[in-house]
């Protein structure tokens, strides 16, 4: 791609369009995730929000999101750093510690289906909250999880 924002801007000179751009469309965001308590190690489960469109990886219902789940991830300029469990492959963590966005992303690549091919969204790799049992969450977890939070 010939403008290349993402390598001129931080993340709070980033355009509205700009900002949304920046998602890869892997849907780590959607996922549910537990925290131990006591260490703070975040653990993905296989389980996905109800709104997500697993073969898309796109929430079915973003611009009304808040209103509709409570709870739902509302990530800002601001709140990046907040959130430690973001994959060391997401867009907005990579911007906010001034690396290099990958060359399989889709702003790189040009192709909204590199994510996918690449391996890594959870296209195929998650269920529904609809189909999961909620109180036991733990019995979900993604042991073998191919993108990990980095230290």
């Amino acid at each position: 791609m010939s403008d290349a924002f993402w390598e001129k801007k931080s993340l709070e000179e980033m355009t509205k369009e700009e900002w949304e751009l920046l998602c890869d469309g892997c849907a780590v965001c959607c996922l549910h995730k537990l925290e131990d308590e006591d260490t703070g190690e975040v653990f993905y489960t296989a389980v996905a929000c109800r709104m997500l469109d697993r073969d898309r990886c796109r929430c079915m219902s973003y611009e009304k999101r808040f209103a509709q789940i409570p709870g739902c991830l509302h990530l800002t300029p601001e709140t990046v750093k907040e959130y430690h469990w973001l994959p060391a492959t997401c867009a907005y963590r990579l911007i906010s510690e001034g690396k290099e966005l990958p060359e399989w992303h889709p702003l790189r690549s040009g192709d909204p289906e590199s994510v996918h091919t690449s391996g890594i969204s959870l296209r195929d790799r998650v269920i529904s909250e609809c189909h999961a049992d909620m109180e036991n969450l733990e019995a979900y977890i993604i042991r073998s999880c191919p993108f990990p939070p980095s230290p």
